[in-house]
């Protein structure tokens, strides 16, 4: 039911803020709910992916492979839901995708990669990446970016990532589009 409860919980706080959410159907990749701005000017269109976690002594969300599938639109999101026991209400992070994207992969390959680890005791591939709640901080409850381009949103990510992703043990994705150009942070 976390999931349920987090998309729902999504959709409802997106209409508080002016948005007409509407839940896509299972089986569409990179969609849970489709959203028009009904108080903007020009009713942008947002896409948004909602991941949901259960809020335990280290919370963090199962991203993997769905990462690997870079913004195609300038409108692409993410909403991390955090679902902490009753009676407390839901947490949201929400996130450009191409910053879960890039995110997801320094967390990762920094953990792989890193020189400190025993030998041979790290091998997850980015599938079972799981990136946990401190990532994430900087997008707390920013639901006014919406109607902004994905591509002039501010990064938040930590500051360490920056230079994680100019690091070759780490880096950043194939064709993610910050190879090109690292935006500041």
């Amino acid at each position: 039911m976390t999931k349920t409860v987090g998309e729902h919980w999504v959709c409802a706080t997106l209409a508080r803020h002016g948005w007409a959410p509407a839940l896509t159907r299972d089986g569409l990749a990179r969609t849970d709910v489709l959203a028009v701005g009904t108080l903007l000017p020009d009713r942008p269109t947002v896409e948004i992916q909602v991941k949901t976690a259960s809020d335990g002594s280290n919370p963090s969300w199962p991203l993997g492979d769905i990462t690997r599938l870079t913004a195609e639109s300038e409108h692409e999101w993410f909403a991390l839901v955090l679902l902490p026991k009753l009676p407390l209400p839901p947490r949201a992070f929400v996130v450009p995708r191409d910053h879960v994207c890039a995110a997801t992969w320094i967390r990762h390959m920094d953990w792989l990669t890193d020189p400190c680890a025993p030998p041979g005791k790290r091998n997850a591939g980015l599938r079972g990446a799981r990136i946990p709640l401190f990532v994430w901080q900087g997008y707390e409850d920013c639901w006014e970016q919406l109607g902004t381009p994905t591509s002039k949103v501010e990064v938040r990510l930590p500051r360490q990532f920056r230079q994680l992703a100019q690091d070759k043990r780490v880096g950043l994705p194939p064709r993610h589009p910050w190879n090109k150009t690292l935006p500041q942070w």
